[in-house]
């Protein structure tokens, strides 16, 4: 992307990819790098400014995250952001020490407004803290611009060399004039002009595609999902009839999800193929329950039928992934660490039998993938399409994967949907399906002992799908589907619904 950028640089924080996010949303593209890469591949970049993240560790410590002294030197301008402060602090000659009173959750913070940081913002307000250790003195050529009642420094800055850190996290929304804080140091201090748009990306998108394919043909895994058919709408544009999609129903789709996307495609100017492979998925996954294991086997697999299919099709050039940022992020991209392998990500094999792998939303996050759906024109229902994996139900069902568990679940799935849009929240909760546990419990039905299996409930509320939190469903709402999956779907008896956000969780269970 030839767009002005920002650079993240990862100290290990759990808020980095929303730094990012923020950034974003104010115009400016960002992206994300370990502080573990050289100082010159940084500079090659030719960032605007750079963003040092938090982490978990104490600067003063000989094992933690660090960075050489000359980044201070670029001339690029420079903030830190809680161990990103610290650091910066550290490294310049400054002193950190354990804190006298530790400072977590929402703070009273004063600051000096005369600041470029805290132009236009009141003189006082609440910040997000999360540190045990404190800037205890400034580093040469540095003055304080902000402080709260445990912390002295709050903010620093040395005006004349860019660099301004803050020890609480303006990228959260708990503080109150975070975005305010970030678009500071973007326009005033980065000088950034915010050309950042999904229209821009759009059109840039659809050039790199054109020029990095050529005449050759492209084949698009196509799940029906807001990925995949965002891809789809994009691949078109930029190839044309070039693009074949297969769409491989390996029988863990929702109900009825595979015939819906079949209609959705009909008339599309594409060369649609589905392909009946659910003997053949069923059959590897049979006795695995890791859900690594899934994930890596439904992956390998994918890339075998689409090569089959590749070979009745002709000669194909480029295979096509709906892999976004957050994907690429949980499978351990650079320095962090792996949360779970997608399908896109962690589970290709080693040998892919295209000439190359294409991922036009690899930096893109999920509603931005949104974005970009409604800037091509594509139909509303599958811009808002429930987000689905890749392995489907496999990893929505606890355990070893059976046809029985796949009815079951399919079942109960579509009465919680069913009753979500009832009521009118399908819009408002941004991810909402049940889970087959593999708990098994005792019940009453008829008079009758029964012993049959647990069904979780999962809806969440996210901008970013980093993090999000619980879905705060009405009772009268989860006592209906409650009511109607014991009643309607056979062996459940007992619904629960999940009251945790992410992080600690993931938002799917495997």
């Amino acid at each position: 992307m030839k767009e002005e950028l920002i650079i993240v640089l990862d100290f290990g924080g759990q808020y980095n990819q929303l730094i990012a996010r923020r950034v974003r949303d104010l115009n400016v593209y960002c992206e994300v790098m370990s502080y573990k890469n050289p100082i010159e591949k940084i500079k090659e970049k030719n960032p605007k400014g750079i963003i040092f993240t938090g982490g978990p560790n104490s600067v003063y410590l000989e094992n933690s995250p660090s960075i050489g002294k000359e980044i201070f030197e670029a001339g690029i301008p420079i903030l830190g952001i809680c161990y990103g402060s610290q650091l910066m602090a550290h490294i310049l000659g400054g002193k950190v020490s354990p804190a006298p009173s530790r400072e977590y959750g929402r703070t009273d913070t004063y600051f000096d407004t005369n600041s470029a940081l805290f132009k236009n913002i009141e003189n006082n307000s609440v910040t997000w803290m999360s540190h045990t250790d404190y800037i205890e003195a400034l580093p040469d050529g540095f003055v304080c611009s902000a402080h709260s009642e445990s912390c002295p420094v709050a903010a620093m800055e040395n005006k004349q060399k860019k660099l301004y850190a803050v020890q609480f996290h303006p990228e959260v929304m708990h503080t109150e004039k975070g975005q305010e804080i970030l678009s500071n140091y973007l326009y005033d201090v980065c000088g950034c002009t915010g050309s950042w748009s999904m229209k821009n990306y759009a059109k840039t998108a659809i050039n790199e595609i054109r020029q990095r394919v050529g005449d050759g043909k492209v084949l698009l895994a196509l799940s029906g999902g807001v990925d995949s058919s965002v891809l789809a709408a994009l691949l078109s544009k930029a190839v044309g009839n070039r693009l074949s999609c297969i769409f491989v129903d390996h029988g863990l789709m929702r109900k009825n999800e595979c015939d819906e996307i079949e209609e959705a495609f009909k008339n599309w100017e594409i060369n649609f193929i589905r392909v009946n492979a659910k003997d053949r998925f069923l059959k590897r996954l049979q006795g695995i329950s890791d859900p690594e294991k899934k994930r890596k086997i439904i992956g390998e697999e994918f890339i075998r039928v689409f090569e089959e299919e590749a070979k009745k099709i002709g000669s194909v050039d480029f295979l096509a992934q709906g892999t976004i940022y957050p994907d690429v992020i949980e499978s351990g991209a650079g320095d962090a660490a792996v949360i779970k392998s997608h399908h896109n990500v962690g589970g290709l094999p080693d040998y892919v039998d295209f000439k190359e792998i294409i991922e036009p939303l690899r930096l893109l996050f999920k509603d931005e993938v949104r974005k970009l759906g409604s800037e091509l024109g594509l139909a509303e229902y599958l811009v808002w399409r429930q987000p689905f994996p890749g392995p489907g139900l496999a990893i929505r069902i606890i355990g070893e994967i059976t046809e029985d568990k796949i009815s079951i679940l399919q079942d109960a799935d579509y009465i919680f949907r069913d009753e979500i849009a009832n009521a009118g929240l399908d819009k408002k909760i941004n991810q909402y399906f049940a889970v087959l546990t593999s708990m098994r419990s005792v019940g009453v039905m008829g008079d009758a002992r029964t012993y049959d299996y647990t069904l979780a409930l999962r809806g969440v509320e996210t901008t970013d799908f980093m993090t999000a939190e619980f879905a705060e469903i009405p009772y009268e709402i989860l006592s209906k589907v409650s009511t109607r999956i014991v009643n309607e779907v056979g062996h459940i008896n007992r619904v629960v619904y999940d009251i945790t956000s992410k992080p600690p969780a993931t938002i799917e269970w495997e």
